[in-house]
């Protein structure tokens, strides 16, 4: 089944039904117990990444995610609509690892806290009451990318490497990590870029025409990544909403290839 997009409208026509999905709410406590979506579960950012440095951003133990996914009243037939307050980093991270644990129908809550916000919908702030679930979590590698298959095919005119930190952590003039620049012959695309500003943080309007523009193509192999791998959930997610069969994320992103000694750099 393709991803899709859902409006906050849509959203909430879907929660007054029979069969309402799991809303998952990527945010701080913070931000979550000051209001979120009613019926929608709480994921910390931290519930999905190792935070084992140098490359914290790489994804956790199967069995850390089976305790979350457990934790979120989780199972492997329930759509999932996933969002998060900053424009679709952490809702991506959290659709990227979906995909990876075999549930490909998911929901990106478009423009998430605050287009539901600015749609005047109500946001609770009482905790979501969950059961818990028994459900088995297992590893697809599918969507993942390891820095082993950048290294063996940065010469593949198949394959391109879509690099979406700034502009100048590309260029090498802000340093996050014991080197500076990029992976060679990769493409510099802002993950911001993809936000509409104009539009309480929704997509904007031809993310494909942007993408081709940079040589990001659903014709190619794309891999893209960033510092930790949490901009590039954005990036992912938006390929994978137009469809692009050959998407995979490099959850080491440049807090692992930038502290490496073994790999080149631009």
């Amino acid at each position: 089944m393709q991803p899709t997009v859902i409006t906050a409208e849509e959203l909430a026509a879907q929660l007054e039904g029979e069969e309402p999905p799991l809303v998952a709410q990527v945010t701080t406590a913070e931000a979550y117990h000051a209001g979120h979506v009613p019926g929608a579960v709480h994921v910390e950012p931290s519930d999905l990444v190792s935070g084992i440095p140098p490359a914290s951003g790489r994804l956790p133990s199967t069995a850390r995610l089976t305790a979350v996914f457990r934790g979120m009243g989780y199972s492997q037939d329930r759509t999932v609509v996933t969002l998060d307050d900053e424009g679709g980093g952490w809702a991506g991270r959290l659709a990227w690892t979906l995909d990876i644990i075999g549930n490909n129908h998911w929901r990106y809550l478009d423009g998430g806290l605050r287009a539901w916000h600015v749609a005047g919908l109500p946001l609770s702030r009482e905790p979501t009451a969950v059961a818990p679930t028994t459900v088995d979590i297992t590893i697809d590698t599918g969507p993942i990318a390891e820095a082993e298959d950048i290294l063996e095919h940065l010469d593949d005119p198949e394959l391109v490497i879509w690099d979406c930190r700034s502009r100048a952590e590309f260029e090498g003039r802000r340093r996050a990590a014991k080197r500076v620049g990029h992976i060679p012959g990769a493409v510099n695309l802002d993950w911001l870029d993809l936000m509409d500003r104009d539009r309480d943080l929704r997509l904007i309007e031809d993310p494909r025409a942007l993408l081709a523009r940079h040589g990001v193509v659903a014709e190619r192999d794309v891999i893209t990544h960033c510092q930790t791998h949490h901009r590039s959930g954005l990036t992912y997610m938006v390929a994978r909403l137009l469809g692009f069969p050959r998407i995979r994320a490099y959850h080491g992103s440049w807090s692992e290839w930038g502290n490496r000694e073994d790999t080149p750099v631009e």
